[in-house]
């Protein structure tokens, strides 16, 4: 699990180097699908751990100094979507990512990405007396740009796994019931 943690840590933490800007120190990071990969096959807390290191990988080599509200919030956010393998009684080893598991991927990837973040903004706002309308709004858009980047390069990431997985057994998915 450290070897995972430290692989996935520096392709998140690395990966959100290449983002879009959007607002103040606010991007959308493709790199949120190796976050949501990772969480999504190992569990919460290595979703954690890579979500909050890589976090402050990408804050350190971006220039824009540490943040560890912010660091805090993708850390819950890997945590959250790290409940995907308990919730889906890990139907990924099996080969099975079909409408519901995607469904619960998206979910939770809203989820830990809207309250994470919400986190974060509170934080920065009681703590760093930062604006309330400025962190609340990169919240907001941190949550939804997230979500749709996970939902769309997340869900195709976790398609190879499972497919991936269903060649490398020999299990068929019965579909006439």
């Amino acid at each position: 699990m450290v070897v995972v943690i430290a692989i996935g840590a520096a392709l998140y933490g690395v990966g959100g180097l290449l983002s879009v800007p959007v607002f103040a120190n606010t991007t959308i990071k493709p790199a949120m699908a190796i976050l949501a990969l990772v969480a999504g096959v190992y569990g919460p807390i290595v979703g954690f751990l890579v979500g909050f290191l890589g976090h402050w990988l990408t804050d350190m080599f971006a220039g824009w100094g540490v943040w560890p509200t912010w660091m805090l919030g993708s850390g819950i956010v890997g945590a959250v979507i790290g409940l995907f393998p308990i919730l889906t009684k890990r139907d990924l080893d099996k080969g099975i990512f079909l409408g519901k598991q995607i469904g619960v991927f998206v979910v939770l990837a809203f989820l830990g990405n809207f309250f994470g973040y919400l986190i974060s903004a509170a934080l920065d706002f009681l703590l760093f007396a930062e604006p309330l309308d400025k962190v609340i709004t990169q919240q907001l858009i941190i949550a939804i740009t997230n979500t749709v980047v996970i939902a769309i390069l997340g869900t195709l990431l976790m398609l190879l796994v499972a497919k991936r997985n269903k060649d490398n057994s020999n299990l068929t998915l019965d579909t006439e019931k």
